[in-house]
């Protein structure tokens, strides 16, 4: 009787363990999908205030077309989305070409000084500082998840279901 009572009791520790670490698990995994929604949301509205900033910068210079014709496809590109990896290196390139349309739109005296384009510059520069805010909460939580991914119990129920690491959303920053 007391040797069941021992294997009833195991069996019991060992269930409770399992329960909360799935759980802790699901609670984690929804992290990194909330922590890439927030990414995601701070990349479209960028994207969505492109197009207003490559139409007031193409009322002053008139000269500068490749520069913003490179934006408006990268911006193109980035929006189709792609995995966190292909994101990452696109959003980069985007990033890098918005401020070199910046450094050009600095040869405009007019632009530098319509109330528009600095309203544009003002929003994508704190769009900018969201997505760093957004990208570095992402990449604690892939931090975190990844960990439990590999560590005793969790590593159990992450196999039994197949859980794979996320990847980081790596992406190199301007700032205007």
């Amino acid at each position: 009787m007391t040797l069941l009572w021992v294997t009833g009791a195991c069996a019991l520790v060992v269930i409770t363990i399992l329960i909360i670490s799935y759980n802790k698990l699901v609670r984690d995994h929804q992290r990194v999908y909330s922590g890439w929604s927030d990414i995601e949301v701070q990349l479209q509205r960028r994207h969505a205030l492109i197009p207003k900033l490559v139409a007031a910068i193409r009322q002053y210079a008139r000269y500068e077309q490749a520069s913003l014709q490179t934006l408006t496809e990268l911006r193109n590109q980035a929006s189709r989305g792609g995995d966190i990896a292909q994101r990452g290196a696109l959003e980069s390139r985007l990033n890098h070409s918005l401020f070199s349309v910046y450094a050009v739109a600095e040869a405009y005296p007019d632009l530098k000084t319509s109330q528009n384009y600095l309203e544009l510059q003002r929003q994508i520069s704190e769009i900018e500082q969201a997505i760093h805010f957004a990208r570095r909460y992402y990449n604690g939580a892939v931090n975190h998840w990844n960990t439990r991914l590999q560590t005793f119990p969790d590593i159990i129920v992450a196999r039994l279901l197949h859980y794979q690491p996320a990847d980081y959303f790596n992406y190199k920053e301007n700032t205007p």
